[in-house]
């Protein structure tokens, strides 16, 4: 196991990096999926070995194996009260478990195509799925039984999940598209287009205010749902993105890829922070805690893997209370920053940069310096519309640094 730490400048409140703190094996072929129970006392993993892993958390006890599906277990989630665990498989069937000894099931004879996504709504009570036969579910959880279906998309359904207050619900497709989708009138709210590629992952931000999505392009998006506006781009692996998950607090979001690496993003600054290096072959999963002290992941090489984030409390303590009132209130909902961070990004240069630049000479056409000067009217906008200090300070700082590099290419 390697850790890359892309930061240049530690953080305050921050102890120490990511570290490995458990190593789960027992599947016998690619692990697609993981979840952690609310109480971060067991973690589920599902696999294309047809079986569900209960892994426990405390040492010295022994992983309960559930066999049921016919087929590959392509996903798993936990119910908030940790007291089920849903399933879907390439044999076209949902299950619902009780996590323990006996391992019981109920089955949904949901879809026609194999079931890509499972995922319960907060308060327990729903339950959405969705397929390779281009559509969505809803269910009731304690009866049983089937509600109605989401039907827009015109190829495969990857992953669906409920908002935080269960009133919308998104997904992603391989029809290069997410679509989000009000619960209630059962209607199309919008759809998203800026993808490339097959779409394979989407969720809310914890504010419910955002979505990410991961695709076949390499790259992570992220839109606020209420202008259905692009907020930030970022393009750092080298292929296919599979999966990603928010820290609680909505500050961090971490990614698994093909590339065999996961990612560590920090939202607020807007870069890549870690590059974690574990799995022997591609990551095809990863999900935070409940509580965001760990995250695990899973990959082609049959390995679970559970890490400690080592984020102090202090780092997102007080984010994580803004949330919550946040949920009652939108419009004092936390705002992400408006982003682009390709590889090549401009933002992502160390202030570093900036200072070796001044012992070069520089020569820029005055296109590139009208882009510039676009820029800094942009900044100038994005300071008097945020109303977070945080955003004019840092408005303030890139356009000091972007007017010092006009005056010295002039």
């Amino acid at each position: 196991m390697a850790l890359f730490k892309d930061s240049i400048r530690s953080y305050p409140g921050r102890k120490e990096d990511p570290s490995l703190e458990r190593n789960f094996r027992g599947h016998k072929d690619a692990v697609t999926s993981v979840d952690f129970s609310a109480n971060r006392k067991q973690l589920v993993s599902g696999s294309m070995d047809a079986c569900l892993m209960i892994w426990h958390m405390k040492p010295h006890m022994r992983a309960y194996r559930f066999v049921g599906h016919k087929d590959a277990v392509m996903c798993v989630n936990f119910s908030p009260s940790g007291h089920l665990v849903a399933s879907g498989s390439r044999d076209k069937t949902v299950r619902i478990w009780v996590p323990n000894l006996k391992g019981e099931s109920t089955v949904f004879r949901a879809h026609t195509g194999t079931v890509r996504s499972v995922h319960f709504s907060s308060d327990g009570q729903s339950l959405v799925t969705a397929s390779d036969d281009k559509t969505l579910k809803v269910w009731t959880v304690h009866r049983q039984k089937f509600l109605f279906s989401f039907t827009q998309h015109i190829n495969w359904v990857r992953c669906a999940k409920f908002s935080p207050d269960g009133r919308l619900i998104v997904s992603a497709s391989d029809d290069k598209t997410v679509k989000l989708w009000d619960k209630t009138s059962r209607e199309c709210v919008h759809s998203f287009c800026e993808h490339g590629g097959f779409v394979n992952y989407v969720d809310f931000h914890p504010s419910g205010t955002c979505i990410a999505a991961a695709g076949t392009d390499n790259t992570v998006k992220l839109w606020d749902i209420r202008t259905n506006r692009l907020l930030q781009h970022y393009q750092l692996h080298s292929a296919v993105v599979n999966a990603l998950s928010f820290h609680p607090s909505g500050n961090y979001l971490i990614t698994a890829s093909n590339d065999s690496t996961l990612k560590i993003l920090d939202l607020m600054e807007g870069r890549l922070l870690y590059t974690l290096h574990g799995h022997l072959g591609p990551a095809t999963c990863v999900a935070f805690s409940r509580s965001g002290e760990l995250f695990a992941s899973g990959g082609t090489d049959e390995q679970v893997m559970v890490w400690k984030s080592n984020f102090d409390v202090t780092d997102y303590e007080d984010p994580l209370k803004t949330q919550r009132f946040a949920s009652s209130s939108k419009s004092d909902a936390k705002i992400l920053p408006e982003m682009d961070f390709s590889e090549v990004s401009l933002g992502m240069k160390s202030q570093d940069s900036f200072r070796n630049s001044q012992a070069e000479a520089v020569t820029i056409p005055a296109t590139v310096t009208n882009t510039l000067e676009h820029i800094v009217s942009q900044l100038d906008v994005l300071t008097q519309v945020s109303c977070e200090v945080f955003y004019m300070k840092k408005a303030s700082i890139m356009r000091k640094k972007v007017a010092w590099y006009i005056f010295e290419a002039s």
